[in-house]
This record gives structure tokens, C-alpha cells and sequence, in this order.
């Protein structure tokens, strides 16, 4: 069955509304149209008339006429179910059926009959089906504003209470400068801004963090003379800073719970701070290996590839003239490549690192600079899949109009894995995929059309897991390719820091390691 167009045309043969389903001329379809008046007999009882190209399946509405115009090979049957369907849909979206309804409502109508038709083949809906669907209602949508609406409100008052604040300041400060305001007045701000730090930084003075320190300082010591009026300038800015951080963050915090994806600016520099802390030891060696492997959906791995790096920082130059002692892991299909400056023989025979110049010391950096300086870099390639930390099935099969998805993982006990995330692309869908069971978390990105499945931690209670869902019917290859992300303590290279040998003599500074495996390319195709 092909629907060439969908008409809603007077008695008269005025065209009313006109969605064609096929590619045409403007010319051709006012021309069909047109002639359809002059085909249509009085008295009959049939609703269809044929000329030699096509067919007009016809239903009178009070004046007007519901045209199809099919092309004659179509089934007439599923032509006037066709025509059934979209004459119970036009009472519903306009409510007088005369020309001036129709035309109020004409875009309304067009959606409608897409819904129904697509590329001239009826679609197996029903009229509350193409209802809900025009609407697009979203339940999500509504509590986004109303989240969006009481944080406005909430803005609004806290704006209020803010103008009363500085209106009652202004007159307090206004009362000061009346008399004793250098006497008493100076005494009366700092006191108030120590409480605006205290509740503020949530900690009181002394509580490690950068605004909480330098408040304390400040008021603490509470020098004489004309220090006062200078010293409780900056708390002044600072306490609307802190105020305004706070709130912002509590924004922040908000939007996140909603699953929003949030570049964080300044406060959440501080949170991931406590993460991923910047070093405080003098020296600090950092060991990390990426992993790259792609494995196939019915078996099998097509590539296997870590890179490791070993590099170095040191926050004071006068712990610049040292060597590193390291440990090996044995593993003899590593090879390792030492940076150009480094004494390769001096690696080669004892495994230190050094520079080729020992009078020469290593770059410092600061705290902030986590990257380092590079001493040294490996790499591992295997054909064995063993060697996978993480292996992923998974089986779609489809059964009447719905896709059944099965998904496991088996984790090897090289590794305890942290932070698992498998996302699994998913074909278009309306709503949020059934998932009816699930080892972990799991999360709709509906913008992506991703279904991500998070595990925390994969150790030996849980090496392996699964996950079903029920997704409408869709091809297998659309649920590939998976990508994994995951990290872990420990590395395939076993490399360990031995010992830090300072080169003008004395004891070993005090020096850190971090050991870090982290997938840089993780996916099954």
C-alpha cells in the first residue's frame, strides 16, 4: 500500500490541508485535487473512485471531504482502515469541522498524519497513541521547571534578604559615623566579620582551609593604631566572596543531582583537589599505565596495548641532585625507553635513574603541576586474552516487538577494578529503556542515546555481573560499539620505587609513589 497525499478538501474542491507522502510536483497534486470533484457522483454509496493512475478513497465530514489518493496496486482494505484512523483523528484536534477550524488547526492536522503515515505505509498506532506522541509530554521536563522555579524563587529571597542586610548596614554605619566610630565601630565589624568566617567556612578558624587561615591572621593578632580600619577591609570582600561561593556551589551540587554535566570553575578545583590531591612530600614519583583494547562482539581480541610512564616532580630545587632506585616487575616481554638525558648504562646495569650529568639537577615544578617530569616510558603488546582485565558479552535478540539485551562482564583477578562505567549506544528511543535487572547502577543519557552501567568496585565478591533491559525492536549491530572506563592500583609492568639516593650524601628525602591503570581506549566492535 503507497498513500500518495492526505487531504482534508470543501465540497466545493477547495483544499483545505494537503500532506503528501511521496515526492511530487506542486502541479501534479493541485491537478489530482482538482479533478477530484468532478470524479465524485451524488447518490452513490461508494467511497472510492479510480482514474487510470490513481484512486480516491473518499469519507464525507458534515462539508468537507477526507481524501486519500493511493496509487492503484495499494490494498483498498488497509486504504479505508487507513481512512478510518485519520477521520476519528480530525474531530480531535479541530473542533468545528468547517474551513475556518481546519485552517486554525492545519499544522496540528499534518502532524497528526505523519504519525500515522510514514512514506506512504500506515504505522500500527492508535488515536491515543498519535495523541501522546504530537504532545510529547515529558514528566521529566515538568520537574526540570519546577526545580528551575523554586530556585528562582529561592534566589529572589536570598536578593531580599541581602538588600535588607546592606540597608541595615548602611544605617548602622551611618549611626557610627555620628560618634565613636573609630573607637567602637572598628571593634563592632571585626567581631561581626569573624562570625561571617565562622559560619561561613563551616569549620571555624583553624580549619585548613585557604579563607579560614587568612581571617584568622587577620583578626587574631588585632594590631593597634590605624590597623583596624585597614585590616578589616579585605574580610569585608572576602565574606561576600565566601557567601557567594557558597551559594553558587549549593547551585552546582543541585544541577549535578539532576544528572546534569557541570564544567566546574572554582569550587570544584577544591573538591577535586581532595581527589586527586597536588603533592606534599618534596619528591613525588607518579607510575602510570593507559590501556588500548579492542575486543569483538563473538569473541576474540583484535588489539591489546599499554603504555606506562614514570615520571617525577620535586617541589624545591635543593632536592634537584638525586637518582632514582626502581623495581622491576621481571616481566621480560616489557622494553623500556629512558628519556634522552638519562645515563642509560647506569639504568641498564643497577636500574637507577640518573642524569648523564650528576652535577646537573632535575627540573622542579610546582604543586600544581601534576604531569611531572618524564624519566621513563614502556610499553606491552599481547595477543594473549588472558592479558584483558575486563571481558564484556553481550546478546540482543528480539522477540515479537520488543529487543531483549543481555550484557555481562568477567573480570580477571589481576586487578581490582574502580570506578567500572560500560556504556552501551542504544538506537533512538522515546523514553528511558526497561531495565529488569542489573549488578550495579545504571543511567539514560537520553541527549546521546547512551545507557551507561556503573559498577564501583570489582574485586573478588563480584568478577562477574550482568544486566538485562528491553528496548523496542532494533538491529543488533546498534548496540555496538561498547566503551568501558575503569581504573586500578596496580599495573601490568610492576613497577615499584625502590629508594631515592641524594647525590651530595645525607639521608634519603622523603619522597612519595602513585601507581595509577587507566583505560585511554576501552571498547567491543
Amino acid at each position: 500500500m503507497v498513500v500518495l497525499a492526505a487531504s482534508v478538501i470543501s465540497k466545493s474542491g477547495k483544499v483545505l490541508v494537503s500532506r503528501q507522502f511521496v515526492d511530487m510536483t506542486r502541479i501534479r497534486i493541485e491537478g489530482l485535487l482538482a479533478a477530484f470533484p468532478k470524479l465524485v457522483g451524488t447518490g452513490k454509496q461508494h467511497t472510492y473512485v479510480e482514474t487510470e493512475n490513481v484512486r480516491y478513497v473518499y469519507q464525507p465530514i458534515e462539508a468537507l471531504y477526507l481524501l486519500l489518493v493511493t496509487n492503484k496496486q495499494s490494498n483498498i482494505l488497509e486504504d479505508l482502515e487507513t481512512l478510518r484512523l485519520l477521520s476519528k483523528l480530525v474531530p480531535e484536534y479541530c473542533y468545528s469541522l468547517d474551513e475556518e477550524g481546519i485552517g486554525k488547526n492545519a499544522f496540528e492536522l499534518i502532524f497528526a498524519f505523519d504519525e500515522v503515515i510514514c512514506l506512504g505505509h500506515k504505522e500500527n498506532v492508535t488515536v491515543a497513541q498519535v495523541k501522546q506522541y504530537c504532545e510529547m509530554e515529558s514528566h521529566e521536563e515538568k520537574l526540570h521547571k519546577l526545580v528551575l522555579q523554586s530556585k528562582i524563587n529561592e534566589t529572589k529571597d536570598v536578593m531580599k534578604r541581602k538588600a535588607s542586610e546592606i540597608e541595615k548596614s548602611k544605617i548602622d554605619k551611618n549611626r557610627g559615623d555620628k560618634g565613636g566610630f573609630m573607637s567602637m565601630g572598628s571593634g563592632r565589624i571585626e567581631s561581626s566579620f569573624s562570625d561571617m568566617s565562622i559560619s561561613s567556612s563551616g569549620s571555624g578558624f583553624g580549619s585548613g582551609s585557604g579563607f579560614g587561615i587568612t581571617t584568622d591572621d587577620n583578626f587574631s593578632t588585632k594590631p593597634k593604631g590605624r590597623q583596624p580600619s585597614s585590616a578589616t577591609a579585605p574580610p569585608k570582600g572576602l565574606g561576600m566572596q565566601l557567601g557567594k561561593s557558597q551559594k553558587t556551589n549549593q547551585f552546582l551540587e543541585s544541577l549535578k543531582a539532576e544528572g546534569e554535566l557541570i564544567v566546574e570553575d572554582v569550587q570544584p578545583k577544591a573538591g577535586q583537589s581532595r581527589v586527586a590531591a597536588p603533592p606534599t612530600d618534596p619528591i613525588t614519583l607518579t607510575i602510570e599505565e593507559k590501556l588500548n583494547v579492542t575486543l569483538k562482539r563473538d569473541g576474540g581480541m583484535s588489539n591489546f596495548d599499554v603504555q606506562g610512564t614514570l615520571s617525577l616532580q620535586i617541589l624545591n630545587q635543593e632536592d634537584g641532585l638525586i637518582q632514582v632506585q626502581i623495581e622491576s616487575g621481571g616481566n621480560p616481554g616489557i622494553l623500556f625507553k629512558t628519556h634522552p638525558n638519562i645515563n642509560k648504562e647506569l639504568f641498564a646495569n643497577e636500574n637507577i635513574l640518573g642524569l648523564k650529568d650528576p652535577n646537573r639537577p632535575f627540573p622542579t615544578g610546582p604543586a600544581g603541576d601534576a604531569g611531572g617530569v618524564g624519566l621513563l616510558r614502556w610499553r606491552i603488546q599481547s595477543a594473549d586474552e588472558s592479558m584483558v582485565p575486563l571481558s564484556i558479552n553481550c546478546w540482543p535478540s528480539v522477540s515479537g516487538n520488543e529487543t531483549y539485551v543481555s550484557i555481562e562482564y568477567e573480570a580477571s583477578a589481576m586487578f581490582d577494578l574502580r570506578n567500572v562505567v560500560i556504556s552501551v549506544p542504544l538506537p533512538a528511543l522515546r523514553e528511558a529503556p526497561n531495565v529488569r535487572q542489573i549488578d550495579g547502577e545504571w543511567r539514560y543519557d537520553s541527549r546521546n542515546s547512551i545507557l551507561e552501567w556503573s559498577i564501583l568496585l570489582i574485586d573478588n565478591s563480584n568478577r562477574s555481573g550482568s544486566m538485562e533491559f528491553v528496548v523496542p525492536p532494533a538491529d543488533s549491530s546498534a548496540f555496538f560499539p561498547i566503551s568501558v572506563r575503569f581504573s586500578a592500583a596496580s599495573t601490568y609492568s610492576d613497577l615499584k620505587v625502590g629508594n631515592i639516593i641524594p647525590l651530595r650524601g645525607g639521608a634519603p628525602p622523603k619522597f612519595s609513589q602513585r601507581t595509577n591503570l587507566i583505560t585511554e581506549n576501552y571498547q567491543v566492535v
